[in-house]
């Protein structure tokens, strides 16, 4: 049933409902537009009538109520879905044309001071320590302090830390669309979003309605070495592409230069000084550069790569130290990856903002860490094993993508996996049914086929992670990624096979 959230003052507005006779919830004002709820649902679905938790719920009232199409409910993969569209309603905003939109929290997250939120009392480690260590002693540092993590999440969570996998989100999401009262879940998922979609498709697919996914780690694969070497790959093509990009604008600083062969000439040169007692050796370069992959940090790579040429790498000291804030919700993503936080901001299309999606690490008290595990790390390989891991990665990808590997397996290294809860990377079985929409960026470097999703149709684009919410930030409302998607969701028309938008977000970075 839906609670309502404790503010001063009720709002009595609400949509009309989708299905004839169903009851609606009411909201109530909670600053920045929005209207707010809580959904109280079972701790494990598959024991409906034990204990008990809730999740967030903010509605972005539709601009028109009397012709609204009703509910499209939206995560956008955030530490906090909530949060990061109160810093940026651009992203999704437009949406509100046709739709009352619903932003839901998954377990364990929420809204700025909400009591859904659990806050761990140990932060994650974090995991550049990982990507720096080089022997047996920093592999087990790491994984006693991550160990420490997760008992304090545990700690916290109580009864609902055995409710952080996807699986039960999925069921979260279908009892939100029953209690909106409609026949079919509309659905907006981006980054870690998009692995709720995917198991909201494979658990009900009766219940699917319009779906939207895009930048989400791949759920399909069942083999950790094969997902590292796919992450890995993608990354190192990333580095072509920022040397590509970087080559076409002539505001670059290596625009007369090839990137990749100064990369080259750095890793030769290492140690480099970077200030004070302070040099970058070859793996902090590494993780510094694959930090910049994401498009939006672009401009900030080729900066800190050109004075580190000069002679100071003081800049790409500082990225290397905020390597894996980024990793994409998830993938080596954070998901890897991309960083962001729900605050940067953007005044103008010519300046890219970082990703609205915030990943597991860039809030390391967010017990988000401990629903990725859950996910996609039923097992943590042991020292040895993941050295050998490592070394194919190093073939594959031995530029700057084998860094992928530590970042992903620092998640969940040391935290228990006896008696923990589970939903992990597997293919679905084929179904028949409605069909979704997956968007999959060529600059994502967590991107992957969604071949292996049933229903799903294919949307190309020429940017990287969350590139829906990213152009709306940066109010490209015309870009052809947007206006497919609002057409699928609005009229269900989905775009032809083969269509490949372009890439709208890097276009501006420079002159």
């Amino acid at each position: 049933m839906i609670i309502l959230a404790a503010v001063a003052m009720a709002a009595a507005a609400t949509a009309s409902p989708a299905v004839k006779g169903a009851a609606v919830p009411q909201w109530q004002d909670c600053g920045d537009g929005l209207q707010c709820a809580k959904l109280s649902v079972p701790v494990d679905w598959a024991r409906p009538h034990g204990p008990r938790t809730e999740i967030d719920l903010a509605r972005m009232p539709a601009q028109d109520p009397q012709h609204s199409r009703g509910f499209l409910v939206v995560n956008t993969g955030a530490a906090s879905t909530v949060q990061a569209v109160r810093a940026q309603p651009e992203g999704v905003s437009e949406l509100t044309r046709w739709f009352d939109v619903v932003l839901v929290e998954p377990r364990g997250l929420g809204d700025r001071g909400s009591a859904a939120a659990v806050r761990c009392a140990v932060a994650q480690p974090d995991p550049l320590r990982l990507v720096l260590a080089q022997g047996r002693a920093g592999w087990r540092s790491y994984a006693r302090d991550n160990a420490a993590y997760d008992r304090s999440c545990r700690a916290a969570a109580g009864p609902a830390y055995d409710g952080l996998t996807s699986w039960q989100v999925a069921h979260d999401l279908d009892a939100l669309r029953a209690e909106l009262g409609e026949p079919r879940l509309r659905y907006f998922g981006s980054s870690y979003g998009a692995v709720y979609g995917q198991a909201y498709m494979e658990l009900f697919p009766h219940r699917v309605g319009r779906m939207y996914l895009e930048g989400g780690p791949d759920h399909t694969e069942p083999d950790l070495a094969q997902r590292l070497i796919t992450q890995a790959s993608a990354a190192e093509r990333q580095l072509f592409s920022f040397r590509d990009w970087c080559r076409r604008h002539l505001g670059c600083p290596l625009a007369g230069d090839d990137a990749v062969k100064v990369y080259d000439a750095l890793t030769r040169r290492t140690p480099l000084h970077a200030g004070p007692g302070r040099t970058v050796n070859a793996r902090h370069l590494a993780a510094a550069v694959h930090a910049g992959l994401a498009p939006g940090h672009w401009p900030e790579l080729a900066r800190a790569m050109s004075e580190a040429r000069e002679g100071d790498a003081t800049r790409l000291a500082a990225m290397a130290s905020k390597a894996g804030e980024g990793d994409a919700a998830g993938e080596g993503d954070a998901a890897k990856s991309a960083a962001a936080t729900e605050a940067a901001a953007v005044s103008a299309p010519a300046a890219v903002s970082a990703p609205v999606a915030v990943s597991a690490s860039a809030l390391p008290a967010s017990v988000s860490g401990a629903m990725l595990c859950h996910d996609f790390m039923p097992a943590v390989p042991a020292y040895r094993r993941f050295l050998e891991m490592e070394t194919r990665l190093r073939e594959v990808a031995p530029r700057v993508g084998w860094v992928s590997g530590r970042y992903e397996v620092a998640r969940c290294l040391g935290i228990p996996r006896k008696g923990a809860p589970s939903w992990p990377p597997h293919v679905p079985a084929p179904r028949h049914g409605p069909t979704a929409l997956v968007g999959i960026g060529r600059l994502d470097t967590g991107a992957r086929p969604a071949d292996s999703v049933p229903g799903a149709v294919v949307l190309s684009h020429g940017d990287g992670r969350d590139a829906y919410l990213l152009q709306g930030v940066n109010r490209l409302r015309a870009a052809c990624l947007r206006t497919h998607v609002h057409d699928y969701l609005v009229n269900g028309t989905l775009p032809r096979e083969g269509t490949d938008c372009p890439g709208e977000l890097t276009a501006g970075m420079y002159p």
